[in-house]
């Protein structure tokens, strides 16, 4: 039971990564769009294809956070006693970055938009620094069982969490320019399937930089996660090379149909294998999960009450995304 609850707060994390990641990267694009007339119909279109979702993408972060709490309180304890700072900043990120979005489109004059937009751009880039460096952490053993045993400043700011940071940035906004490209395909837009199409590419690139960091900081910063990532982890690993690899090659020669799924696949098979590499351990050296699981009754009703409200909480998402991929001019929407 115990086993069957990670899976379902993994794939909750899953879904926020694919999901509200590439809503943040819309904030990435949006503040790095200019004022030139691309910059307006790329902020157009940025509004077209998150309006309707980013408040739907933050549920998988709440369902994430209950599960934890409910399944592995020891886990949930730990985690937000020690890392309180980022996680704190990570909630302002969100609450500032959602209210600058929704009280732009509101705004009656264009000065007050324009004085929204820099709080709702920078707030896109903060929040998933932060939850990169809260996953650093983790995976680098530096959050302890135990309530704030770990250091409330260096647990976070080691080598793996900076790198966690600008890896969550950067995938991000490589994650909204292959979601933002292929709406913008679809509604005839093509200037702006240009502009992301160059953004793609370009972030692309930093991200494949930063992955091949990536192996030397993990293996002297975190060899417990390196281990597994080079032994059990390893065909998950490697599938996301090659989707990652697949998607810019794609977006490279404009075949943008496999562009969104591919990006999107890479983002879930690296979180997988981080899954797989770290099992059983939750908190590396300290917890496993046997050891920081609720009582067997809890976790029954958990499972249960998760199994039903996944019979209707897919199917509804589904169609909210249907529903939201129909055409729609980006230009109807409020800059």
């Amino acid at each position: 039971m115990a086993t069957a609850v990670l899976v379902f707060l993994w794939f909750g994390i899953t879904a926020y990564a694919v999901l509200a990641g590439a809503d943040f990267g819309g904030g990435v694009w949006d503040l790095l769009a200019g004022t030139t007339q691309g910059g307006r119909a790329m902020r157009r279109r940025i509004a077209a294809s998150i309006g309707p979702v980013w408040e739907a993408n933050h549920v998988w972060l709440i369902f994430a956070l209950v599960v934890l709490w409910t399944g592995f309180p020891p886990v949930f304890a730990a985690v937000t006693s020690t890392l309180y700072v980022p996680l704190s900043l990570v909630g302002l990120g969100i609450i500032v970055r959602g209210s600058s979005f929704a009280l732009r489109k509101a705004a009656p004059q264009m000065a007050l938009k324009r004085a929204l937009s820099p709080g709702f751009g920078l707030a896109s880039i903060v929040t998933p620094f932060f939850l990169g460096t809260v996953a650093g952490a983790l995976a680098s053993g530096r959050v302890p069982a135990g309530i704030a045993r770990g250091d409330i400043l260096r647990s976070w700011t080691g080598p793996t969490s900076l790198l966690g940071g600008a890896l969550a940035v950067v995938g991000c906004a490589y994650l909204a320019a292959a979601f933002l490209l292929a709406d913008a395909r679809r509604d005839d837009e093509a200037d702006v399937v240009e502009a992301f199409r160059r953004r793609g590419l370009i972030t692309g690139a930093v991200c494949a930089a930063l992955s091949v960091v990536a192996i030397v900081v993990l293996r002297l910063d975190a060899p417990r996660l390196f281990n597994g990532l080079t032994s059990v982890g390893l065909p998950l690993v490697i599938a996301s090379v090659v989707a990652s690899a697949l998607s810019l090659l794609c977006l490279w020669r404009r075949r943008y149909a496999l562009v969104r799924g591919t990006a999107a696949l890479a983002v879930v098979t690296i979180l997988w294998a981080w899954a797989a590499a770290q099992y059983p351990q939750l908190l590396v050296g300290s917890a496993t999960v046997a050891q920081a699981a609720a009582p067997s009754a809890t976790l029954t009703a958990l499972v249960i009450s998760l199994s039903i409200g996944t019979v209707f909480v897919l199917p509804s998402l589904a169609g909210l995304l249907y529903i939201v991929r129909l055409p729609q001019k980006a230009g109807s929407q409020a800059s």
